[in-house]
């Protein structure tokens, strides 16, 4: 049974209900599952020595990591992004939502197959990992090659097949997408990779009919609910965007006279059964709220490309004040320009006092909890991951708070939100496997996944510069 310790921690800032900062505490990790959070001691095992310092000797299946000047917390939970184009990073600037699709999706056809998708998704779960995100809830074509790339750099992989009433960039009919669907919950056993529900992800409600986002639906509880012999019940889960920009509610109001949510609510998507993600929901309105949180839907907020894109600022007092669960989400890093959660939350937490005028909005405590546990518990994995508490997954981030900019510490959770950022991360935990160890990935030669993207992106480039 592998374990990791993370001896005499610093802080511990659990995101538990009760928002616990615990002090000078160890973190045991056993077989994949937080068995300690706090400072007992088993049997003398990690008494400490004569000085004080820690005296857990390693061994082949025990790792220990030094906690001093340290911080150990949830690993973050991206809500919304597009792993596989940061592959087209920078090749859509100084445009709206409009023309970023129509400029992405020309080099998207162009260039991205199978292997160029896998990745294109192991560079992004590389910078998400790297950056203490161990979590992310992924929308892109060829989601299978999408989960092996993203699996194979240790990442909590959330993807599931993509749909569009046309071909998109991946030629694929609507009778083959949905056949995807009914195979990915085996796809999903076969690569493997840690516990992740089964999503279903049509694009928008402006490139899927509401009679085929009904189909979606029902085809999405048909398969969760069919037994699969040696593995547990499936989780479904059901994500889109919504509401992105002016433009798109004017496009969906003119087609079916209704917004987005109310099209997602009559075709089935907001019963209360299956967890739904909306993926940006910058221009929902007090009934589309209404709608959300009677359904039990979470909005994934996702500031930094809602501001990039011009496509309008989401009020976090409105929103959040209304019921409905709000999560971080990073967008694709070809209209974000990167997957960085730290950026992302402090851009939600200032964004938010600025549309309110209200310096109380958007504290740091509630910008970290959306985050983590809140987007974990919109994926329906609050029970396993979010917060560090002793019986869940040990997805964790060990932050070294030993830097000018991290020092003194008052007030930690503001730290966090505030002042912390990537570069800080030292060693992050994935259902207990050490995934980066000393800001290094444990599972990839970093060199030759750079150097393969790098000559990918220069055939993504050429591509758009044609579609231009």
């Amino acid at each position: 049974m592998a374990t990791v310790v993370i001896e005499s921690v610093s802080y511990v800032v659990t995101v538990d209900d009760a928002d616990t900062v615990l002090r000078d505490v160890d973190v045991v990790v056993e077989d994949g599952v937080v068995t300690r959070v706090g400072d007992e001691r088993d049997g003398g095992e990690l008494a400490g020595g004569a000085d004080g310092s820690a005296a857990t000797v390693p061994s082949d299946d025990v790792t220990v990591l030094d906690g001093r000047g340290r911080l150990v917390m949830p690993g973050l939970v991206n809500l919304h992004t597009h792993l596989p184009m940061t592959l087209l990073r920078g090749l859509a600037e100084d445009v709206d939502l409009q023309g970023f699709l129509t400029r992405v999706w020309a080099a998207e056809g162009a260039v991205m197959d199978p292997d160029t998708v896998e990745l294109g998704a192991t560079l992004g779960a590389l910078e998400s990992l790297l950056g203490g995100c161990t979590t992310q809830l992924d929308m892109y074509f060829h989601h299978d090659a999408a989960h092996r790339g993203a699996v194979a750099a240790g990442s909590r992989h959330v993807i599931g097949p993509v749909f569009m009433d046309g071909p998109g960039p991946d030629g694929l009919a609507w009778e083959e997408r949905i056949a995807l669907l009914r195979a990915w919950r085996t796809g999903l056993l076969d690569i493997g990779g840690p516990e992740v529900p089964l999503p279903a992800m049509p694009h928008a409600t402006y490139t899927c009919s509401p009679e085929h986002l009904a189909e979606v639906a029902l085809v999405l509880r048909e398969v969760a609910a069919q037994p699969a012999p040696g593995s547990p019940a499936a989780m479904p889960l059901l994500t889109t965007h919504v509401s992105e920009n002016a433009a798109e509610n004017a496009d969906v109001r003119e087609r079916y006279d209704a917004t987005p949510t109310e099209i997602l609510d009559r075709a089935g998507w907001l019963a209360g059964d299956v967890p739904f993600v909306a993926g940006h929901g910058v221009h929902t309105s007090p009934s589309d709220h209404e709608l959300l949180v009677a359904g039990g839907g979470a909005v994934a907020h996702c500031a930094g490309s809602n501001q990039k894109l011009a496509s309008g600022a989401l009020h976090w007092e409105q929103v959040r004040g209304a019921g409905v669960r709000l999560g971080i989400g990073t967008d694709g890093c070809s209209s974000s320009n990167d997957l960085d959660m730290w950026q992302a939350m402090r851009q939600a937490a200032l964004l938010a006092r600025l549309t309110s005028g209200r310096p109380d909005v958007g504290s740091a405590h509630e910008v970290l909890r959306a985050a983590t546990i809140d987007g974990a518990r919109a994926l329906g994995l609050g029970g396993s991951i979010g917060s560090v508490e002793a019986g869940k997954r040990g997805d964790l981030v060990v932050l070294d708070l030993r830097a000018p900019h991290l020092t003194p510490v008052h007030d930690v959770t503001a730290l966090l939100v505030f002042a912390a950022g990537r570069s800080d991360v030292e060693h992050v935990l994935v259902d207990g496997e050490l995934v980066v160890r000393d800001r290094r990935s444990t599972r990839l030669d970093t060199a030759d996944v750079l150097a393969r993207a790098a000559e990918r992106g220069a055939l993504a480039r050429a591509a758009a510069e044609d579609a231009s």
